[in-house]
């Protein structure tokens, strides 16, 4: 029960900080506010590192159903597991968003873009083009991937794995994450998704369930490539 444990807090966590940031950029009145992209990057990048510290020699820190069947896919993970595992992932991203607004709770009534508040819970594309936006998210989960599987073919010092993760998630965001906020993570948008739906959020609008599958299975198609590209390359 410790890894489902491990991969409940361990995404409530990373939501936590992630949409977090978010919401310190976006939201009126907070002390980061419109400090802009690097900002949200640099949190998102250390909200994974972070709980990869805390969690990862309890579950191996998926807390990505993208990465869990992945790595299932190439027998890395057994598929016993992977029921549980999204379970809580997907648990663990509606507490995490829970919590975003509970911690910011007096900042929403004073913010007036119903758009913004969205964003800081889940993502969105800057130009909606369905194609070009399930593509986006294919190659930025592929890229998730592919560069944690293939940078843990060098041996690496103790200890480094999770600080690799975040500075993968950095360049993400960075280079990648223009076109639709780099979801990359099915629990990331759509665990948040769904509480920005269930909370009495003050002023906001609809949750774009039009859009949500997208950031849903992009990423697992992308995320299962990736595995099997490293497989392909390395063995």
């Amino acid at each position: 029960m410790l890894q489902y444990y491990a991969e409940f807090f361990g995404t409530a966590l990373l939501i936590l900080l992630g949409d977090g940031v978010v919401a310190n950029v976006l939201l009126s009145k907070t002390k980061g506010h419109d400090s802009g992209l690097i900002v949200i990057a640099f949190g998102w990048a250390f909200a994974v590192g972070i709980p990869a510290y805390i969690f990862g020699t309890a579950s191996g820190a998926s807390f990505n159903p993208a990465l869990t069947l992945a790595l299932a896919a190439i027998g890395k993970l057994s598929w016993s597991v992977v029921p549980g595992y999204i379970l809580a992932e997907m648990l663990g991203g509606i507490l995490g968003g829970i919590l975003v607004w509970l911690m910011y709770y007096p900042h929403w009534a004073v913010t007036d873009d119903k758009a913004a508040k969205l964003a800081i819970f889940c993502t969105g594309p800057a130009i909606k083009h369905t194609p070009s936006n399930f593509l986006s998210e294919f190659i930025g989960t592929f890229v998730l991937v592919f560069s944690l599987l293939g940078v843990a073919q060098t041996k690496s010092a103790p200890g480094f794995g999770p600080l690799i993760a975040a500075f993968v998630i950095l360049v993400i965001g960075l280079s990648l994450g223009g076109t639709t906020g780099y979801a990359i993570n099915p629990a990331r948008d759509l665990g948040p998704r769904i509480a920005h739906a269930i909370l009495p959020i003050a002023g906001k609008g609809d949750s774009d369930w039009g859009y949500a599958w997208i950031p849903v299975i992009a990423p697992i198609c992308g995320g299962i490539c990736g595995a099997f590209a490293v497989v392909a390359m390395f063995g």
